[in-house]
C-alpha cells in the first residue's frame, strides 16, 4: 500500500509549499511600452528642430506619449490578429461590398485622422508643416503600419484632386476633416471621407499605360465631366475608402478619374470587390481585386494626361513609404536595444558585450541615417517655392524611397536575431515588423522603378543632379573618406550613357552620400564617423555588425536606446 495518497499528501504537515514552483522568472526585459516615442528618440528631436518644426515639439511629445502607451501598442497587435473580412452581399442578396475590421483598426484610424496625419500640411501649411507631419507619421507607423495605407492615400490625393477645382470644392473639405467615419454609406452623409487609388491591372502592373479599363462619357466629355468606367483593377488597397483616383482609357489616352463608392442619388456605384488579397504582411489593411461595371466617375485633369495628373499623388505616397520604413527601422532598433539593455548572457548585459555592441550600433546607424534623409526631404517639400528645394525633392524622393525601403528587411531580421528565440514569437512585435518590411519597397514602385524614375528626372531636368550634389557637398572638407567617396561618385556621373544598367549602384551611392553628408553635418561625431567608416569605405553587402575597429559603438548605443525604467 502506498505510503501517501494524493489527499494525504495535501494534508501532510511536512509538505514543501514551494514544491510546484519550478523556477522564478528572471533575466527577462520588461515590455517596451508606456514610454514617449518622441522624448526617447534623440535623433528625432534633433531632426525636427533642425528641419524647421521646433514649434511642434510640445505637440509631438504629447503624440509620442500616446503612441507609446501600452493600450495604444495593443491596438496594433489586435488589428493584425483579426484580419479584415469581405462581405460582398447582405443577407437579402443586395450587393454591399462591405469590408469589416476589428475595432482596434478603427481606433488607430481615428487617432491618425484626429491628429491630422492625413491633412495637416494642407490645412496648416507653413515652415515645418511637412516635417511635423512626417514626425507624427514616423511615430504612429511604429505602432502599426497597415492602417497607414488609407491615411497616406487620403493625404496624397489632395494635389491631384486640386487639378479639378470644381471637384476639389466638393471633396476637399471632407478629405481634410479631422474626424473618422468608417460607415459604408453615401459620402453625402459623411463629414469626413478617405481616398484611395486604383491603377494596377493584371496585364500591365507597373506599366499602367497598358491598362485596358475604358471610360465612356455619360454626356459631354472632358475634364470635370461624368464618365462610366468598365474594366478591372488588380490591386486596390484600402477598398473601404469613400472614393478613388482611377486611371482609365478614353479616345485621347489614359486619363484620371475620381470614382466614389456610391452614386450621388444614394445607389451603390457598380464597382465590385472580387476578393481580398491574401498578403504575407500588412495584415490589418485590406487589399483587393475589383471589377468596374459602369462605375460613375468624374475626369480629373486634362484628358489623356492621366499619369501626369496622378503622379503628384504617387510622389507623396512614395515619400510616405520612406517615412513608414524609417519608422520600421526605428522600432526594430528600439526593440533590440531595449532587450539587450536588460538581458544578461554569460554574466553581463548583452549591450555591454563587444560583438553585440557592434551589431546594435550598426542597426542604430541605419535607423538614424534613414530618419535624417527622410526629414530632409520633408523640409524640401515644405519649401517647394525655392528652386533648390524643389529640385532636391524631385531627385531625392525616388533615391530615398529606393534606398531606405530596401534596407528594412535585413535590418528587421537582424534585430529579431538580437532578441533571439523570443523575437520569433507572435506575441512579440518583431514577426510583424519582418512581414511588413518588404511592403514599402515593393508598393508605389519597386526598386527598379525608383531607379528609372531617377533617370527620368536626370534626363528631363538635369539641374536636379547639381542641386543634389550641391546639398551633399555642404559636408565636404569634414571627413576625408566622405570627400573621396563624393569625388568618385561625381566622376561616375560624368557619363550616364549606360545609367539604366548601372542604376542601382549609382542610386545606392547617391543615397549613401546624402545620408553621410547629413550625419557629418548634424549628428554626433561617433555616429558620423562610424557611418563613413562602415558605409563609405567598407562597402560590399556585409552583414550588420561589421563596424571597423576605432569606432565608438557605446556612444551610438547610448544615443539610440529608448530608456524605459
Amino acid at each position: 500500500m502506498p505510503a501517501n495518497t494524493a489527499g494525504q499528501d495535501n494534508e501532510s504537515p511536512n509538505r514543501d509549499p514551494y514544491l510546484a514552483v519550478t523556477h522564478e522568472v528572471v533575466n527577462q526585459p520588461p515590455a517596451l511600452q508606456d514610454y514617449n516615442l518622441f522624448g526617447q528618440d534623440q535623433a528625432l528631436q534633433e531632426g525636427v528642430a533642425r528641419e524647421g518644426a521646433s514649434w511642434a515639439e510640445a505637440d509631438l511629445s504629447r503624440f509620442g506619449e500616446l503612441a507609446g502607451k501600452a493600450s495604444t501598442i495593443d491596438l496594433g497587435f489586435q488589428a493584425n490578429e483579426y484580419k479584415p473580412v469581405l462581405h460582398t452581399h447582405d443577407r437579402f442578396g443586395h450587393r454591399i461590398d462591405q469590408v469589416n475590421f476589428h475595432p482596434a483598426y478603427h481606433e488607430l484610424m481615428t487617432i491618425a485622422m484626429e491628429h491630422g496625419l492625413h491633412s495637416s500640411p494642407w490645412t496648416d501649411p507653413g515652415p515645418g508643416a511637412q516635417v511635423a507631419r512626417a514626425a507624427r507619421y514616423y511615430m504612429h507607423s511604429q505602432v502599426e503600419a497597415g492602417h497607414g495605407c488609407p491615411i497616406t492615400m487620403t493625404f496624397a490625393a489632395i494635389p491631384s484632386i486640386r487639378k479639378q477645382p470644381e471637384l476639389a470644392a466638393i471633396w476637399e473639405p471632407r478629405i481634410l476633416a479631422t474626424s473618422y467615419d468608417p460607415r459604408n454609406v453615401p459620402d453625402s452623409q459623411k463629414a469626413s471621407v478617405t481616398i484611395g487609388m486604383a491603377m494596377t491591372e493584371k496585364q500591365g502592373g507597373t506599366d499602367v499605360r497598358a491598362n485596358s479599363t475604358r471610360a465612356y462619357p455619360a454626356g459631354t466629355p472632358g475634364p470635370g465631366q461624368a464618365y462610366e468606367l468598365v474594366g478591372h483593377k488588380w490591386f486596390v488597397s484600402a477598398p473601404m475608402c469613400d472614393a478613388f483616383l482611377v486611371l482609365a482609357q478614353t479616345d485621347m489616352g489614359l486619363s484620371c478619374f475620381l470614382m466614389p463608392r456610391w452614386r450621388p442619388d444614394g445607389t451603390k456605384n457598380p464597382w465590385q470587390i472580387q476578393r481580398l488579397k491574401n498578403k504575407m504582411g500588412n495584415a490589418s489593411n485590406a487589399s483587393s481585386e475589383v471589377e468596374l461595371r459602369g462605375a460613375l466617375a468624374w475626369m480629373v485633369g486634362e484628358e489623356g494626361r492621366g499619369v501626369p495628373t496622378i503622379i503628384e499623388m504617387v510622389a507623396m505616397t512614395r515619400f510616405d513609404c520612406m517615412i513608414g520604413s524609417s519608422g520600421g527601422l526605428r522600432q526594430a532598433t528600439a526593440q533590440a536595444l531595449h532587450h539587450c539593455r536588460h538581458r544578461k548572457v554569460f554574466g553581463n548585459h548583452l549591450n555591454q558585450q563587444p560583438l553585440m555592441q557592434n551589431v546594435l550600433a550598426d542597426l542604430a546607424l541605419e535607423s538614424e541615417a534613414a530618419l535624417a534623409f527622410t526629414l530632409r526631404i520633408a523640409r524640401a517639400l515644405d519649401n517647394q517655392h525655392v528652386t533648390h528645394e524643389r529640385l532636391l525633392a524631385r531627385l531625392a524622393t525616388p533615391v530615398g524611397k529606393y534606398w531606405v525601403c530596401k534596407r528594412v528587411p535585413n535590418h528587421a531580421y537582424e534585430a529579431m536575431e538580437c532578441i533571439g528565440g523570443s523575437g520569433v514569437m507572435e506575441d512579440c512585435i518583431m514577426p510583424r515588423l519582418l512581414r511588413e518590411s518588404p511592403v514599402n519597397a515593393i508598393w508605389e514602385g519597386s526598386g527598379n522603378v525608383q531607379c528609372l524614375d531617377t533617370l527620368r528626372a536626370l534626363q528631363k531636368e538635369p539641374d536636379v543632379l547639381q542641386a543634389f550634389f550641391s546639398e551633399v557637398a555642404e559636408a565636404r572638407g569634414s571627413d576625408r573618406r566622405f570627400d573621396r567617396f563624393l569625388a568618385q561618385l561625381q566622376s561616375d556621373f560624368s557619363d550616364i550613357s549606360d545609367f539604366e544598367y548601372r542604376a542601382r549602384n549609382l542610386v545606392d551611392r547617391l543615397a549613401l552620400s546624402m545620408q553621410a553628408s547629413l550625419l557629418i553635418r548634424h549628428s554626433a561625431a561617433a555616429v558620423a564617423d562610424a557611418f563613413c567608416a562602415s558605409r563609405l569605405e567598407s562597402q560590399g553587402g556585409l552583414n550588420y555588425g561589421n563596424l571597423p575597429t576605432g569606432t565608438d559603438p557605446r556612444a551610438i548605443i547610448e544615443r539610440a536606446t529608448p530608456i524605459r525604467d
